[in-house]
């Protein structure tokens, strides 16, 4: 039985590699808006990768710039250039798995900010993750373990739960993971990770109040997908429970990493957010453009 399981399992990936290499990669690149007066802005680089303004400060969480995720092809251009990001304050990692803690990306990102200001970003991650990023030039590394605060010059980061999983290979269980609420004096923005619907959004919505909400809303197809990520219907009952005022998708799109239509996990969940009369709440955010909050 476990031979016939690891099979199927090997002619699935097969097919995902196949259809990597076969779709041409689309998508435009733009340089982002920068905002004027403490505004929330968000620009979407792809996949669960966001260039966040907030209290006057630059974010980015989870990049990912690579063409290739090992095997797997873009399938959408990253939004933004490197070279065309200002300088970065922070950035936030949400979990040691590849395509949300990519190396080479946060390595460039160090790199661009030490060239502009003269001294690199602090980057902020879950706890035992620290080896994965000591090497790329940045000023601080903060690990937080769920429920642990930052204070970085008027804001607040507070690592949060979810249901996934850290491991950067196979025998790493060890490492955290969760997601990120971050906190101005006039904004809050709650970046979920990776993450399986649980009751932990409710807590996370009572506690911290977050005003926008980065939901993941792709690979959840083998049902069995959504023991460790949310489907369009999980991520707007997680937007519900949360109470939010916006909900922006992510996790869908860039790469093929599960076996829904590539353009499903966005018709879905209009199709629920009519549903549940939330349409004008919604905010799908094309890569590269700018939105004001």
């Amino acid at each position: 039985m476990l031979n016939i399981t690891l099979r199927r399992k090997a002619r699935q990936f097969t097919r995902l590699i196949r259809h990597s290499a076969l779709t041409p990669c689309i998508g435009e690149t733009h340089r982002p808006l920068l905002t004027q007066n403490g505004e929330l802005g968000l620009t979407f680089i792809g996949h669960s990768g966001f260039f966040a303004q907030i209290g006057g400060r630059s974010l980015v969480i989870d990049p990912n710039f690579a063409r290739w995720l090992f095997l797997l092809k873009r399938l959408r251009r990253p939004g933004v250039r490197v070279p065309d990001l200002p300088v970065i304050d922070l950035v936030l990692v949400t979990h040691a798995h590849f395509d949300h803690l990519h190396r080479p990306s946060l390595r460039a990102i160090a790199r661009a900010t030490r060239r502009l200001r003269g001294e690199p970003p602090t980057i902020v991650v879950p706890h035992q993750v620290r080896d994965l990023v000591a090497d790329l030039g940045y000023r601080d590394i903060i690990e937080l373990g769920w429920w642990r605060e930052h204070q970085y010059d008027g804001l607040t980061i507070t690592h949060v739960p979810s249901r996934h999983w850290g491991a950067r290979v196979i025998k790493d269980q060890h490492r955290g993971y969760g997601g990120f609420v971050v906190r101005s004096r006039k904004h809050s923005l709650y970046h979920a990770g990776d993450t399986a619907y649980f009751e932990g959004f409710r807590e996370i919505g009572r506690r911290l109040e977050p005003e926008v909400a980065l939901l993941p809303i792709g690979a959840y197809h083998p049902p069995s997908f959504r023991a460790v990520h949310t489907s369009p219907e999980d991520a707007v009952r997680a937007f519900l429970e949360l109470g939010s005022r916006w909900l922006v998708p992510m996790h869908y799109g860039s790469f093929r990493l599960s076996h829904e239509p590539i353009d499903e996990p966005l018709q879905l969940l209009g199709e629920e957010a009519r549903k549940a009369g939330l349409q004008e709440r919604v905010v799908v955010l094309n890569e590269g453009v700018t939105r004001f909050f």
